[in-house]
């Protein structure tokens, strides 16, 4: 796992974020959760960069060494390269799964994709 700070700034259309230890490293976000959501995304596609160049991460600083303009957010922001590795590099895999029966029958009824729902379960019960 890497952390580093993200600085979020609020402005009229929307929420710019920038990370203070990685040069051009900038995104944004309509609102706080899309601007968490791309920050994270940011941060793990710019370390996979990294490491796959060779290249080694820079060292984050600490809360205390970067200066935040008032009104501003200091945001720790996680990456699990591993994962964002994975995660890009995606392919499918077969699972052979049991459900009642009763759920099988409504599921169909009402034309429910299976595997989109199990993977949106999955995602949402790991958090990623």
């Amino acid at each position: 796992m890497s952390l580093y700070y993200a600085i979020f700034n609020f402005d009229v259309d929307g929420i710019n974020v920038s990370f203070p230890d990685i040069d051009g490293a900038f995104t944004c976000g309509e609102d706080m959760h899309e601007a968490l959501y791309m920050a994270k995304d940011l941060l793990e596609g710019l370390l996979v960069d990294m490491e796959d160049e060779g290249e080694s991460f820079p060292v984050a600083s600490t809360p205390q060494d970067i200066d935040v303009p008032q009104g501003d957010l200091l945001i720790p922001i996680e990456a699990n390269v591993q994962l964002a590795r994975e995660r890009f590099n995606n392919t499918l895999i077969k699972k052979t799964l049991s459900i009642p029966n009763y759920l099988n029958i409504w599921a169909e009824k009402e034309n429910i994709n299976f595997s989109a729902t199990l993977t949106e379960a999955l995602k949402n019960k790991l958090g990623v």
